[in-house]
């Protein structure tokens, strides 16, 4: 009895670490930028960082620590949506990136990033739906 008391508690704790891996999700993001760039300060729920690299290699290593839904660029800018965030990285005024995180709560959610195609209209969280939607997911 003790034995199958035993593999259903190990069970339940395989469960809850990969339930716990799987759900990191946008928070990965958020400590990546967190450890790895300089803070420029938060308003509202947007986090500013910076980096002395250019663009493309600030938004290369975001990306291959935590993949993006979707990523586009338009402008000198790099736009990396996750489940719940958004990074922009784009060029700062004395050399190197400007990075961003926000929820998608804000901005995105009143069509702000809709421009940038599939993947960053609201309520359409795949690269490849096209749909739009009403914005009411997030």
């Amino acid at each position: 009895m003790a034995a199958v008391r035993r593999a259903a508690a190990g069970a339940v704790l395989t469960a809850v670490v990969l339930l716990t891996a799987g759900c990191g999700g946008s928070s990965s993001v958020r400590d990546h930028l967190a450890d790895n760039f300089e803070n420029r300060g938060s308003q509202g729920d947007i986090t500013n960082y910076w980096s002395p690299d250019p663009v493309g290699t600030v938004a290369t290593r975001i990306v291959d620590e935590d993949q993006p839904s979707a990523r586009k660029a338009d402008g000198g800018n790099e736009y990396l949506r996750y489940n719940d965030d958004i990074v922009t990285v784009g060029p700062a005024a004395g050399g190197g990136s400007n990075i961003s995180v926000e929820d998608l709560d804000g901005r995105y959610r009143g069509g702000h990033f809709v421009y940038l195609g599939p993947g960053f209209t609201p309520g359409s969280p795949a690269a490849g739906n096209t749909s739009g939607g009403s914005g009411d997911a997030k």
